[in-house]
């Protein structure tokens, strides 16, 4: 797999309390490609940053039905990583 396809794979990290109470034990969650499996998210997070993947969890969140203003509407779904690293081994997403 070529370099630029390894970034086309993740699509952006998700920060939230939760994913910030998980990176406390090397657990990082991505948004990710809908075609991206379990091989390929893991083999982008190694390449990219230099890290060794123990485990790759997957979640399809489903779309959202939603109202604003009585205009009715859809939020999008999307599949998001959940990437567990190695002992020894952590990411900073915050670094700018």
């Amino acid at each position: 797999m070529r370099v630029d396809q390894l970034y086309d794979v993740l699509i952006s990290p998700i920060f939230s309390e939760k994913a910030t109470l998980g990176a406390e034990s090397r657990k990082y969650i991505f948004k990710v490609l809908e075609q991206a499996n379990k091989a390929k998210i893991s083999m982008a997070i190694e390449k990219i940053f230099n890290v060794k993947v123990e485990k790759v969890n997957i979640i399809k969140v489903p779309a959202k039905k939603r109202v604003f203003k009585q205009i009715k509407g859809v939020k999008s779904g999307f599949k998001k990583a959940v990437v567990t690293l190695q002992t020894g081994y952590s990411l900073d997403l915050m670094a700018s």
